[in-house]
């Protein structure tokens, strides 16, 4: 009886549209295996060198630092640029919690900016709304595999003589102006999390061109020792920001299946675009002629009048064996920071954020999606939006 209740539940779940995962191949399991085999002894940094090396070959950086996350990448490049209390750091209204929480890590104090309604990042006009005489950064978030206007933030960053920390966390295999995501501003940081289009699992990666930060970043993220010591004698406080032989053997297998991997992104989101092109009320993930987008997230934003904000809509999509996510909520409105000043002003500022995050939502995604869920997926989106019309 019970073997037959895990049947049902197995089958259940697997007709269920997954939001987000990975492509794996014989490809990653056979690296993997052979990091789980050979990695150890004089081989333990092997893979993850081979790893760095060809990362920051793959994004046009000189140097590259792998990690367990994306975060530790941003709270090491704040870190690195001695930015703390007292400071003020810029970050995108609408983003993921990462992006920003590493600023009060550190003991500084996040400003949310706008974004703009054209590529959904940060906006160049409410990034210089937001500088003051505190200001020492901006942390500038390629969202959901968009890319802001480059030009424009580079411009206002040797204005202000701010530093620019690139959150490419959601953007591998996107380019700007024939740019690749990764190579702008002074240092740049990618999540390999497993809903990423390319995954360690967990991890992260920090890329920059300046010796002296790389070498920084290297000692910060092991405990505040000098790399190449082995007397243990650490000369400061530091942290422990390492990715493992095995987590570094699958990411370099994923990334020598990048173009791949990305050109699977980019036709998962066509068969979205083709399916939703006469639906007036769906506006899919904006696009651009400077940018070639990954799609890491196929995005919907619903119009008003359809009166299916995200709160309403992801649970009867989810009731209906199709799992989405909200478009990221403005972190002015979040409880971890929605009664701080900043939020505050950032609530009276921020028009275009507060306008689109409530009526978006993240389609299925994964790397393992056909045409027939995507048929499926948006069969359901317009019924629920024909029953309100």
């Amino acid at each position: 009886m019970e073997k037959e209740k895990n049947k049902g539940f197995a089958a259940a779940f697997s007709e269920r549209i997954p939001i987000a995962g990975p492509s794996i191949t014989e490809v990653e399991i056979n690296c993997v295996i052979d990091a789980v085999k050979n990695g150890w002894y004089n081989n333990a940094f092997e893979h993850i060198l081979r790893f760095e090396e060809a990362f920051s070959n793959a994004v046009d950086r000189k140097y590259a630092v792998s990690l367990p996350s994306c975060t530790a990448g941003i709270h090491l490049a704040l870190s690195a640029l001695n930015i703390g209390p007292g400071d003020e750091v810029i970050v995108p209204d609408c983003t993921w919690i990462a992006s920003c929480a590493p600023v009060n890590y550190v003991g500084a104090t996040p400003v949310f900016a706008d974004i703009d309604k054209n590529t959904w990042c940060i906006s160049g006009n409410s990034i210089e709304d937001c500088v003051s005489s505190n200001t020492k950064a901006v942390i500038a978030v390629n969202l959901y595999g968009n890319m802001p206007d480059w030009d424009d933030i580079l411009r206002i960053a040797r204005k202000y003589n701010l530093f620019i920390i690139e959150d490419a966390a959601e953007s591998i295999g996107s380019l700007y102006r024939g740019r690749p995501a990764g190579s702008f501003g002074d240092c740049s940081v990618f999540s390999f999390h497993g809903s990423k289009t390319l995954t360690t699992g967990e991890g992260g990666m920090f890329v920059c061109n300046d010796k002296k930060m790389y070498d920084r970043i290297n000692k910060l993220r092991d405990h505040g020792r000098v790399p190449g010591d082995v007397m243990f004698n650490n000369d400061e406080i530091g942290y422990k920001y390492k990715m493992s032989p095995i987590q570094a053997a699958l990411g370099h297998a994923q990334l020598s299946r990048l173009s791949e991997l990305v050109a699977m992104k980019r036709r998962i989101f066509s068969w979205y675009k083709e399916r939703t092109a006469a639906i007036e009320e769906i506006t899919l993930n904006p696009d651009s002629d400077n940018v070639f987008n990954s799609y890491w997230m196929s995005t919907a934003i619903l119009n008003a009048s359809t009166q299916l904000n995200k709160t309403i809509l992801i649970p009867m999509l989810r009731d209906s064996g199709i799992d989405v996510r909200p478009f990221f909520n403005p972190l002015s409105l979040i409880p971890a920071y929605s009664r701080t000043a900043q939020a505050k002003a950032a609530r009276e500022r921020n028009h275009v954020a507060h306008s689109i995050s409530p009526w978006g939502i993240n389609l299925p995604s994964s790397l393992v999606m056909t045409e027939s869920d995507t048929d499926r997926v948006v069969t359901v989106l317009l019924e629920l939006i024909q029953k309100k019309l």
